[in-house]
Formats: C-alpha cells, sequence, structure tokens
C-alpha cells in the first residue's frame, strides 16, 4: 500500500485510499506504475474494506472529506478513490471541495449506457453484490438505468484478500475468478452491451475479462484517465492562440 501522501510532485490526480495490507499490483489503483502521469495517495486510517463495504459506516463520511480537503490543498487537480462502495458518498465528497472527486467507477454507467443498444443493459461486477444497495446507486444517479449486478462473494482469493484482510494476493487465482465471474455473466445475461468493474481492485483483470465478454470493459483506471486527460488538456501541432 503507499505511504500516506507519497506522491510525484505536481501531480494532478490525488487518490484518496482504504486502509488495506493486501499487495497493490501493477493495474491496481494503489500502484503508482499503473498511471503514466504522477498520483498522489492519502490514506484513511482505519477506513477498512470491512466498514466502507459490508457496513458503509457513515462515521467515515467526515475522515474522507479530511482527506480530500487535504489533497485539495496539496494541490491536486480531481480526486478518486480505492473503493467503488463510496459511491454512496459522492454528493458530500464533491460538495466538500472546489475540484472533481470521483468517488467510484460506476460514474460510468450513464456512459456506458448511452453508447448501447437500448435493448441491452450495462453489467456491473462487483465485490459486494448483497452491499451495492439502492443508496450506492443513487449516490452517483443510476439508479434508473437497467442494470445487471454480479458479485464477487463466492470467490475464494478475491474476498480473502479484498474483503476479509488476507495480506497475501494469488494474482492468478483472481484473474481465473473474474473470468470464471465474466463467463456466467456472458451465459446468464447475453443482453448485457457494457461492463462496469465496481472494484477498484479489479482493474488488472480487465483485460481477461474483455476476452470473455468481448464488450466494452470500464473501470476506476479508464474513469481515472479520461478525467485526468480533461484536466491536462495536449496540444496539436502549433498553438493558433499562441502561449496563454
Amino acid at each position: 500500500m503507499p505511504a500516506s501522501g507519497a506522491a510525484t510532485d505536481g501531480a494532478t490526480i490525488g487518490i484518496i485510499m482504504l486502509d488495506t495490507v493486501f499487495p497493490r499490483i501493477p493495474g491496481d489503483i494503489g500502484n503508482p506504475g499503473t498511471f503514466d502521469f504522477p498520483v498522489r495517495y492519502q490514506v484513511v486510517r482505519g477506513a477498512s474494506p470491512q466498514r466502507v463495504v459490508k457496513e458503509a459506516d457513515p462515521r467515515l463520511l467526515e475522515p474522507f472529506i479530511d482527506a480530500a480537503r487535504g489533497l485539495e490543498k496539496e494541490g491536486v487537480k480531481a480526486i478518486a478513490t480505492s473503493c467503488g462502495f463510496l459511491a454512496i458518498f459522492q454528493r458530500e465528497l464533491a460538495d466538500a471541495v472546489k475540484i472533481p472527486v470521483l468517488s467510484s467507477s460506476l460514474l460510468q454507467v450513464p456512459l456506458a449506457y448511452a453508447l448501447i443498444n437500448r435493448r441491452q443493459k450495462v453489467g456491473v461486477l462487483t465485490a459486494r453484490a448483497q452491499s451495492l444497495t439502492d443508496r450506492h446507486l443513487a449516490g452517483v444517479g443510476i439508479r434508473d438505468i437497467p442494470l445487471i449486478i454480479m458479485g464477487m462473494e463466492e470467490a475464494e482469493e478475491f474476498t480473502g484478500a479484498f474483503i476479509e484482510g488476507k495480506p497475501s494476493l494469488d494474482p492468478e487465482k483472481v484473474r481465473k475468478e473474474m473470468v470464471g465471474a465474466a463467463q456466467r455473466l456472458v451465459h446468464a445475461h447475453p443482453e448485457i452491451g457494457a461492463l462496469v468493474l465496481e472494484c477498484t481492485n479489479m482493474p488488472p483483470y480487465a483485460q481477461s475479462v474483455q476476452a470473455v465478454m468481448k464488450i466494452p470493459v470500464f473501470d476506476v483506471v479508464t474513469l481515472v484517465r479520461l478525467v485526468h486527460a480533461s484536466l491536462e488538456r495536449q496540444t496539436f501541432g502549433k498553438n493558433p492562440l499562441g502561449d496563454v
């Protein structure tokens, strides 16, 4: 897990991290090598997956607001989080600062739905389906979008590391569990036209999931990259307006 405050100078994106112990492999939001631009991390001590995912503990709101304000003061231009279940706090976090807040990859559900045929649905692969409530969906404005939600509750390695707090991780076992979930989704719900991975630990396996489902797959990494690109616009050839 990155140290609290770990960053490269000039980071545009700040990331509020849960307090976890499992390894952060490439592709995970907590691994700075996941991005081709610098990010700044801030850990909320005591914010375990148990408290955030299973309990939706409202007492964590203030520590997350404090972390967001701290990152804003350090100069980042947008703030992401390391858990999609923080969708429940999207409005409160966004209202606490003056920069964009990306609480959850689920913010991409409206985009995914707009892209597909109206007879299709958006799939959501989540860490724990029973914990993804109407309050979470309402928090990011997706309550009225037709969704197919599947959880990873029965995946032993995934749940042990990312929810139960096991300090080790077998990435290949998790990959196989993710592929199995994708295969079940394809078989049971061929009407899924796009998929959003809720959990921020899922992006390392997104390519394997896409190989099975053969549809657009969104996750927290695609979201952070999109917003970063909107904040750090490139020039194309000679700038006709000159330097600003």
